[in-house]
């Protein structure tokens, strides 16, 4: 389907999702200010958040209905002035945590949970890794960082069952598919998931439906991102893009997540940044899944085709002020779209 006959879906079925998402409004991932946060690349007319409250002070404002942001560092304090937040502006708060590497990083990982919880924060996020093809050069050092993932989520697992806490997972351009799905089911628990991003898995050459589809069971909490596509010699290139730019059959996904999840809530991450290379036509990008069948690679391939757009605009020498204001343009446009089109309060 072409990005005409996408915009065609998603107004079809604009009705049946507004009732299936009811009062629910979008929320934002920090990530989609990975500009503007902590003043990275902040200026004076557009001044930095320095902390969460600056960040629920100004998303409130665009109709957000809730915060995933990091909690590492959070005093009690800071968390007490957060749940205050919240409740004045009916907003909600998830966290975003590192799991414990070894047993002596477990304290530091209860802390922050106890510390968000006192906000309200009772679903975390996490990602265990980077774009593997990019981080890991052989097999062997994935299977490296598996055992060491394992190990992090086993020992986080009693300590969010004893604060009755949710964990998601996010499938990261790390874990494919199977892969984390035989993580969760071995890990078994209520309180472990996944945070199910709906454009990651295409950078491994996966179909990102079917990918919300098996990870639907497992979710606790959602990244929303709409994803452009161009194929070059080496591959292909994908950018995030505002909501209902792209060619993610965003209806659909929401539609198979509420289905097997009512209750989750869905956060915008959408980075303004330049496109990310995906070289699956290099022999290097293969060296972490040899057994990966070529069909995937085929069918990944088809469907970049199919859905290419003509260019995919680079930052290039864009001034601070101009990116910062880019980045709010895309926070907006995806905000309208999510209201008009996709449903959302």
């Amino acid at each position: 389907m072409n990005r005409r006959g996408l915009l065609t879906a998603m107004l079809a079925t604009a009705l049946p999702l507004r009732a299936a998402l009811g009062e629910r409004r979008l929320g934002l991932a920090i990530a989609s200010y990975s500009h503007r946060w902590r003043g990275k690349y902040s200026s004076f007319k557009v001044p930095p958040f320095a902390h969460a409250l600056d960040v629920m002070d100004h998303i409130r404002g665009l109709g957000f209905g809730s915060l995933q942001i990091g909690v590492e560092g959070w005093t009690l304090d800071l968390a007490k002035q957060v749940r205050q937040t919240c409740e004045s502006y009916d907003m909600a708060i998830e966290g975003s945590v590192k799991l414990p590497a070894n047993a002596g990083d477990v304290g530091r990982f209860e802390r922050e949970l106890r510390t968000a919880r006192e906000a309200g924060a009772m679903v975390f996020r996490t990602a265990l890794g980077g774009r593997r093809y990019e981080v890991l050069a052989r097999r062997a050092d994935f299977e490296a960082w598996k055992v060491a993932a394992l190990k992090s989520i086993t020992l986080a697992e009693p300590v969010a069952r004893r604060l009755q806490v949710q964990i998601g997972i996010e499938n990261h351009k790390d874990w494919e598919l199977q892969e984390l799905v035989a993580a969760l089911k071995a890990v078994a628990s209520e309180h472990i998931g996944a945070c199910v991003d709906t454009g990651n898995s295409l950078a491994l050459l996966e179909d990102p439906l079917a990918v919300v589809e098996a990870l639907a069971p497992y979710a606790v909490t959602v990244h929303l991102k709409d994803i452009a596509v161009r194929d070059d010699e080496d591959g292909f290139q994908m950018r995030e893009v505002p909501l209902g730019q792209g060619s993610l059959d965003l209806p659909r996904m929401i539609s198979l997540l509420l289905a097997a999840r009512p209750g989750l809530r869905f956060h915008l991450e959408l980075m303004t940044r330049d496109p990310l290379e995906i070289p699956c036509l290099k022999e290097t990008y293969w060296a972490t899944f040899p057994d990966k069948p070529g069909r995937d690679l085929a069918r990944t391939l088809t469907w970049v085709r199919e859905h290419r757009t003509a260019t995919l605009p680079r930052l290039g020498e864009l001034s601070q002020l101009a990116l910062l204001t880019l980045e709010e343009e895309n926070i907006v446009k995806s905000m309208a779209t999510a209201t008009k089109i996709l449903g959302f309060k």
